[in-house]
């Protein structure tokens, strides 16, 4: 029996994923917000980006023909989950699979509905992820209900949603999801990505950012209550926030008034802290039955 290959003659023995490609006919689908990233310095590039990743716990979500899955198998992580839903990717996985039998697990399931828990035993895991773009801001919003269970994230998004993810107060771009991520994790925009290095080209810029959960909360929250008056005053942003938050309590002015906000104020002017003491005080009148 021959001995078992070493990892870079494992890597050295792949066909290149264009054949990959070509040979399980992976053209790219629209619906499942598919765009392959096939330049192997940009996956190793995003695969550096998270740190040393020694030992590490990896997930990938829509791994495609496997190009950023080649990268991460290149580090020296433990062991790398890729979630995909495509059938025909988890087709041409296979032999990367079988390259990797002891470090790469491919899961057959919609990254949507998976529970990252059922990996982690308890500790934490890395996520790196050329995300889906269609399906990238409710992933991220539930991996935030997650972060117990996540050391951190290195995702690319389209650079119009990652914009966003780091706007501060007072910009066009800073809205319900800046809040709520930089409420719970550091952001770091690491670099872009030109729409020529996919296949298909998108017909936008990416970026890849990387999250890393904050020790504690900016401000003492909840997440749900948070959401509430996220979606509130930012559902209505051109609206002075003491008729934004109707929609959200009967006597908005009081609420405003107990969390020393400016009524006339405009959700895009409000610092992450503000909201969360919004949200504090619209629990404690819930919680009281105080509309």
């Amino acid at each position: 029996m021959a001995p078992p290959l070493s990892d870079e003659e494992a890597m050295t023995s792949l066909p290149p994923l264009r054949d990959v490609i070509a040979e399980h006919g992976l053209g790219a689908r629209r619906s499942l917000g598919q765009h392959f990233l096939l330049d192997l310095n940009l996956t190793r590039r995003i695969a550096r980006s998270p740190g040393d990743l020694t030992n590490e716990l990896v997930i990938e979500i829509g791994p495609g023909p496997g190009g950023l899955t080649r990268a991460l198998l290149e580090t020296e992580a433990k062991h790398v989950y890729a979630i995909e839903r495509d059938r025909r990717c988890i087709e041409a996985l296979q032999s990367l699979t079988a390259a990797y039998p002891d470090r790469l697990t491919i899961i057959e399931e919609d990254a949507l509905k998976f529970d990252l828990r059922s990996l982690t035993s308890g500790g934490e895991v890395t996520i790196v992820a050329n995300l889906p773009y269609n399906i990238s801001v409710p992933l991220l919003i539930g991996w935030l209900r997650q972060l117990s269970s996540i050391k951190s994230m290195t995702l690319m998004f389209q650079k119009e949603v990652a914009d966003r993810l780091a706007a501060s107060p007072g910009s066009k771009s800073y809205g319900r999801t800046s809040v709520i991520t930089q409420w719970l994790c550091d952001i770091d925009t690491e670099f872009t990505v030109p729409a020529r290095a996919f296949v298909p080209p998108p017909k936008v810029i990416s970026s890849v950012v990387k999250l890393l959960p904050r020790p504690q909360p900016q401000a003492p929250a909840t997440f749900e209550d948070l959401e509430k008056v996220t979606a509130a005053a930012f559902g209505q942003r051109r609206k002075m926030l003491r008729s934004a938050l109707k929609s959200l309590v009967s006597n908005p002015l009081a609420l405003l008034e107990e969390s020393d906000i400016n009524p006339e104020a405009r959700a895009e002017t409000l610092t992450v802290p503000q909201f969360c003491q919004i949200a504090e005080n619209y629990r404690r009148r819930k919680d009281a039955n105080v509309a």
